[in-house]
């Protein structure tokens, strides 16, 4: 198969004698393809990949991969090459946050070219660390589980192409996962609610029949903003009393936590409603 195919494309999709995907360099998910079939825009295609199907939107970074503080590392590398200090317990607080958010609040509003630098520094050490991205305890038994359900698996992340890619890969649950999302979807990630709406439209579903997972306030701010609840896990290091505080509920250890207890969740409700 071509390499410009995208790994997120692979579940299939048909559509009146469309192909199961059209194989070109800027498309990358399945709702792209299918319109291109048809001449028309994605949010204008007949056919909603997952048709409709309740979904299960997830975070990536800290809630299915142990990612969280790797970002830490490269972030802090990135500001010491930029003579600017800044603690690892600070720069740890705002990861999950729009990037130059982050770069805003941490760098004491840098000039713009400064801020790029930091940001090229931190893709750049980020990946010299991918080697060390494993899924977090339960993450793929978890998203296997919402599948078998009847639930549209979505990843609402706001992670770089490149990024993603590397992440998947980890994951290695592309066979379940329905629709992915990425930074170049928004002009601003979490916690604004844009990239959770994305994710929403791609399932073809909306907040009513949707539920948030995620492990930062920046996650329960999103969902919220996008008119869903928002289930917690600590497993990207934030504390118990701040995900509650941002709205989050109810709260798990990890993803394994998660599923051990999935029934009694509003998943396991959006399940019992198929």
């Amino acid at each position: 198969m071509p390499a410009a195919c995208n790994r997120k494309t692979r579940p299939a999709a048909r559509c009146q004698g469309a192909p199961a995907w059209v194989c070109r360099p800027d498309v990358t998910d399945v709702s792209e393809a299918v319109a291109i079939a048809h001449g028309c825009r994605a949010q204008e295609c007949p056919l909603s990949p997952g048709g409709g199907k309740p979904a299960v939107l997830f975070d990536v970074d800290g809630t299915l991969i142990d990612s969280n503080y790797l970002h830490v590392y490269a972030w802090q590398r990135a500001f010491h090459d930029e003579g600017i200090r800044v603690g690892a317990w600070k720069i740890h607080r705002c990861i999950g946050m729009d990037g130059s958010r982050l770069v805003s609040a941490l760098s004491g509003d840098a000039p713009d070219e400064v801020a790029e630098r930091l940001s090229d520094a931190h893709s750049r050490y980020y990946r010299e660390l991918i080697p060390l991205l494993a899924p977090l305890p339960g993450a793929r038994e978890l998203l296997r589980r919402v599948a078998d359900l009847g639930l549209q698996v979505v990843l609402a992340t706001s992670a770089p192409e490149d990024e993603l890619e590397a992440l998947l890969k980890a994951l290695d649950c592309d066979d379940v996962i329905s629709e992915t999302t990425s930074s170049r979807d928004v002009d601003t990630a979490k916690p604004e609610p844009g990239i959770v709406e994305v994710a929403l439209d791609r399932a073809g579903v909306d907040a009513a029949h949707a539920v948030f997972v995620g492990d930062a306030v920046w996650d329960a701010h999103a969902a919220a903003g996008a008119g869903l609840p928002c289930i917690g896990v600590l497993s990207g290091g934030i504390a118990r009393a701040e995900l509650q505080a941002a709205g989050a509920a109810p709260l798990f250890d990890d993803a394994q936590d998660l599923l051990e207890n999935l029934d009694s969740t509003s998943i396991g409700a959006l399940a019992a409603k198929r």
